[in-house]
C-alpha cells in the first residue's frame, strides 16, 4: 500500500521481495519441525500459506506464485517422505502436496487482488484529498492568478512530478512538456503542463482522474471571479449614482445660493440712491460670495478626482507651518479667528504640499464655521515618527454616533439645527487628501463641548525610501 503521500505509490523493490520470500520459506520450514511432533506432517503444509500471503500482498501475484512453488518444493524436500529428495512415496502425500500447491496459488491470487483493491482505494483517497486541496486553493477568494502556482505545486507533489504549471490560456506541448487542455463544455479555459518524462501510468491517471476535477474547479473559480467582478462593478455603479445624485443636489442648492447673492448685490449696485458705505458693503458681499463659490467649485473638483482615484500625490519635502499658514491665508478669516501653537523644531514631512493645503483649508473652514465666534486653536507637535496637528474649535460638539459619518461626502452634521452653511464635501476631501499622503485623520468630541480634528502625518510617506536631509 502506498505510504509516501503520492497517488499510486511505488511497491517495494523486487530484490527485497526475493530476499523476504526466501527468508519466509526457510523460517516456515524450520518451524514445521517442532510442529511435526504434535500434528501429521501432511497437514502442516498450510503453514507455508503465511509466507505466500505475506509476499503476494506486498509484491504482487508473480512473486507470490514463485513463493508458493518454492514452499511446495521445500515442503516436499524437507518434510514429505522420503525426505532429502524431490519425490513422494505415498499417494496421500501427493494429494496433500497438490492441495497445498493449489491453495497456495489461490491464496496468492486473492492476496494480490486484495493488495490491488487496497492500493486502488488508497489512490482514490489521495485523489480526493488532492481535489479538496485544489478546491481550497482555487475557491478561497484570492485572485485566481495567485492561486494557480500553489495548486500546480500541490498537484506535482501528489503525482511525484518534477514540476507542473497551469495556464489560463491554450498552450501547445513540446518535446519537454505534455499539455492537457482544460475545458468547460466546448470552451478551452486553460492548460495543464507536466514534464514529458513522467511515467505513462502517471500521465494516464492524470488524464482520466485528475484533469476532470481540475477542469470543474477551474471553471467554478472563473465563474466566481466573473460574479465578483460583476458585483464590484454593480456596487461601483450604484455608488456612482449616489454620488451623482448627491452632487446634483449640492450643485442645485449650494451653487445657487452664492450665485443668487452675487446677482442680487450686483443689481443693487446699479441703484443711484446707494451711499458709498452701502456700495462698499455690497462689493464686499460680492467678493465673499464669489470666494465661497470658488471654494465650492474647488471642492467639487477635488471630490471628483478623489472618487475617480486620480488624485495621485506628488510628494516633496514641505513645512507643516508653511502649509497651515498658506491655508489660513487662503481662507482670509477675521483677525484673531485662528490661534497657532506650532513647535519651533517641527521636522519637514514628505508629502504633496498642495493637497495638504487643500485639506487644512477645508478643515479650518469647517472649524471656523462651527466655533461659535471663538478662536480656533491649531497645534502641531513632533511625536516620535509622526507629526500630529490638532485643530480645535469651541463649538457645540459632535455626537459620538456621527464622528465617523462626518467624513462621508455630502453628510452635514447639525447644519440644519445650527444654521451653518456647508456642502458636506470639506471633511470628505480632508480625509481623502490626508490618506492619499499616507496619513490619518479623525475627530474627537463630546456633545456640548469642543471638537478636535487630529491629523497624523508620517515623517516618511508609506512605501517611500528614506531620503537624507
Amino acid at each position: 500500500m502506498s505510504t509516501d503521500g503520492r497517488l499510486g505509490g511505488r511497491r517495494p523493490p523486487v530484490a527485497v521481495g526475493l530476499v523476504v520470500a526466501a527468508a519466509a520459506v526457510a523460517a516456515t520450514t524450520l518451524v514445521i519441525y517442532p510442529l511435526a511432533e504434535i500434528a501429521p506432517v501432511v497437514a502442516l503444509g498450510v503453514v507455508y500459506l503465511v509466507a505466500v500471503l505475506l509476499v503476494a500482498s506486498a509484491w504482487g501475484i508473480w512473486l507470490g506464485l514463485a513463493t508458493a512453488v518454492a514452499s511446495a518444493l521445500a515442503f516436499n524436500f524437507f518434510h514429505i517422505p522420503p525426505t532429502g529428495r524431490l519425490s513422494v512415496a505415498l499417494g496421500e502425500n501427493w494429494v496433500a502436496l497438490v492441495v497445498f500447491l493449489i491453495a497456495a496459488l489461490i491464496a496468492s491470487s486473492l492476496a494480490d487482488a486484495a493488495r490491488k483493491r487496497a492500493q486502488e482505494a488508497e489512490e482514490r483517497r489521495r485523489e480526493a484529498d488532492l481535489a479538496a486541496e485544489m478546491a481550497r486553493l482555487l475557491l478561497r477568494g484570492d485572485r485566481l492568478e495567485a492561486a494557480l502556482p500553489p495548486v500546480a505545486s500541490r498537484l506535482a507533489g501528489a503525482l511525484g512530478l518534477a514540476s507542473a504549471a497551469i495556464e489560463l490560456r491554450p498552450v501547445p506541448g513540446d518535446e519537454r512538456t505534455v499539455a492537457f487542455p482544460l475545458r468547460e463544455r466546448s470552451r478551452e479555459i486553460g492548460t495543464l503542463l507536466v514534464p514529458a518524462a513522467a511515467p505513462e501510468a502517471t500521465l494516464r491517471r492524470l488524464q482520466l482522474r485528475v484533469v476532470p476535477s481540475l477542469e470543474a474547479l477551474l471553471a467554478g473559480a472563473l465563474e466566481r471571479d466573473e460574479l465578483l467582478a460583476d458585483r464590484v462593478e454593480t456596487a461601483a455603479l450604484r455608488r456612482s449614482d449616489v454620488v451623482k445624485t448627491a452632487l446634483l443636489r449640492s450643485v442645485s442648492h449650494d451653487l445657487r445660493s452664492p450665485l443668487t447673492a452675487v446677482l442680487a448685490a450686483a443689481e443693487a449696485l446699479g441703484s443711484p440712491s446707494l451711499s458709498d458705505a452701502e456700495r462698499a458693503e455690497l462689493t464686499a458681499a460680492i467678493g465673499e460670495e464669489a470666494r465661497r463659490l470658488a471654494r465650492l467649485i474647488d471642492n467639487l473638483l477635488d471630490l471628483t478626482r478623489l472618487e475617480a482615484r486620480a488624485a495621485d500625490p506628488h510628494p516633496e519635502w514641505c513645512s507643516i507651518e508653511e502649509v497651515v499658514r498658506a491655508a489660513i491665508e487662503e481662507l482670509a478669516p477675521p483677525a484673531g479667528a485662528v490661534a497657532l501653537s506650532l513647535d519651533a523644531d517641527l521636522p519637514p514631512v514628505r508629502a504633496d504640499s498642495a493637497q495638504l493645503e487643500r485639506a487644512f483649508t477645508n478643515l479650518l473652514d469647517n472649524a471656523i464655521r462651527h466655533s461659535g465666534g471663538h478662536p480656533v486653536s491649531v497645534r502641531a507637535r513632533d511625536v516620535g515618527r509622526r507629526v500630529l496637528v490638532r485643530v480645535v474649535d469651541r463649538g457645540p460638539g459632535i455626537p459620538q454616533a456621527q464622528l465617523e459619518r462626518i467624513f462621508e461626502p455630502f453628510y452635514r452634521s447639525g447644519t440644519a439645527a445650527t444654521g451653518h452653511r456647508g456642502s458636506g464635501l470639506g471633511l470628505a476631501i480632508v480625509r481623502g487628501f490626508v490618506e492619499a499622503n499616507g496619513g490619518r485623520v479623525w475627530a474627537e468630541s463630546l456633545p456640548g463641548q469642543a471638537t478636535a480634528f487630529v491629523v497624523e502625518l508620517p515623517k516618511e510617506p508609506v512605501g517611500e525610501p528614506a531620503v537624507a536631509g
